[in-house]
């Protein structure tokens, strides 16, 4: 009889838990994405074009930090690889207007999108504040042709941070 209370206890524990769980805010650690096609840096690392690339290689999609930053590692220190200009990544041949499509293994809510070439800002796709299908896809004028390196930033809608992603085009 003095069992009784306790197991009505773990019991409620047991089906509250789930209802916790769902009801909690997300963090950021939930939301992860990254530019796919043309194949970012932490994307040729993940399909194996690069080996050697760290843990980079296992989570393409976890290169996150605060809004703001000009950096393909996004400040992080295990993926300070993707800074390094002279590793040689496959440049992508591409006209002056590049499609970059983006694959979000967890999607967060989305304040917009940002696209720089070779430091310079050129493109701003808003998220509308809201969570983005799977995939999404923004076409972008690149400028001049030439060699460059596009940073394609995924601003988050709700927190201070945002996912990045550099590419290398050689545009015609």
């Amino acid at each position: 009889m003095k069992n009784r209370p306790r197991l009505a206890a773990a019991l409620a524990g047991v089906l509250a838990a789930p209802l916790v769980l769902v009801a909690l805010p997300t963090g950021t650690a939930f939301a992860h994405g990254y530019v796919s096609s043309p194949a970012s840096r932490q994307a040729q690392c993940a399909n194996g074009t690069f080996k050697d690339c760290g843990a980079i290689q296992w989570e393409p999609q976890s290169v996150e930090g605060p809004k703001g930053l000009k950096s393909c590692n996004a400040n992080l220190s295990q993926f300070a690889i993707l800074n390094n200009d002279n590793k040689g990544w496959k440049v992508a041949q591409t006209g002056r207007s590049v499609t970059f499509n983006w694959t979000f293994t967890a999607r967060h809510r989305t304040r917009d999108y940002d696209y720089f070439v070779d430091g310079r800002k050129v493109a701003n796709f808003s998220g509308n504040n809201q969570q983005p299908p799977a995939t999404v896809s923004h076409t972008v004028n690149v400028g001049s042709a030439g060699r460059h390196k596009v940073l394609a930033v995924w601003n988050i809608g709700d927190t201070a941070n945002a996912f990045y992603s550099c590419i290398d085009i050689n545009s015609k």
